[in-house]
């Protein structure tokens, strides 16, 4: 019998890898395979502000200053190490009343400072939320939750991306009355872990904070493409 020289693509969209146009001459089975792994986030990443306005730099400095200071001091006795805790970020300028033919006028200063805490306890995020806006601090910017075990669920997804793709060409080779003859080409496709991101109702103290993410899972995926090699 004749081999059969057969290509499958099982994209969402036809993109051309560049071994499909290096002119394969033997009958193959091109297969991406996907790998999703789901999991409970045990770790949140905290991203929080402080905004002053003063008449000086100086005092918006200041102010800004001891808002983050006070945070701080209240994130260590929660618990949080000081390598958990980013707050080198300060940024100055000054403000401008503008009036129409008149040069702009100096108001004054704004400062505004971003702490990032790394918590690894989650079960302290309300308390650290709480603390944060009773420090002064009044910008909660961002609040993602996410794994520890980042790099054991990548590597789980990515064998469930093969295991998918080998799946696949072994469904399609027997409809095609051939089998499987090995691998012929690799090409993985590296993605990022998606944290799960906090709405602002969430983040608001009218929410049980605590039950609103005690049932939240996040996904982990990965993504390869393979070229399998056909026979009869």
């Amino acid at each position: 019998m004749r081999k059969l020289k057969a290509m499958v693509w099982l994209t969402g969209a036809l993109v051309i890898a560049p071994a499909a146009m290096a002119n394969i001459d033997f009958p193959h089975l091109e297969i991406t395979g996907v790998g999703e792994i789901t999991a409970a986030p045990d770790m949140a990443n905290i991203d929080v502000g402080v905004v002053t306005e003063r008449k000086t730099a100086k005092a918006a400095k200041s102010a800004s200053d001891k808002a983050v200071a006070a945070f701080i001091e209240r994130l260590a006795k929660q618990g949080v190490k000081r390598d958990q805790i980013e707050s080198a970020h300060i940024q100055l300028s000054p403000r401008y009343q503008h009036t129409k033919d008149k040069a702009p006028e100096l108001m004054g200063y704004r400062a505004e400072r971003h702490v990032t805490v790394t918590l690894n306890q989650l079960d302290k995020l309300n308390t650290v939320l709480d603390g944060a806006l009773g420090e002064g601090i009044n910008r909660i910017r961002q609040v993602q939750l996410t794994s520890s075990e980042q790099a054991t669920l990548k590597d789980k997804a990515r064998e469930a991306a093969v295991n998918d793709a080998k799946n696949k060409a072994d469904a399609l080779a027997k409809s095609l009355n051939m089998r499987v003859d090995g691998v012929w080409q690799v090409r993985y496709r590296s993605s990022n872990p998606r944290p799960v991101m906090m709405n602002a109702e969430m983040r608001s103290g009218s929410a049980d904070v605590a039950a609103s993410y005690q049932d939240m899972t996040m996904q982990v995926s990965d993504q390869v493409d393979i070229i399998f090699r056909l026979d009869n």
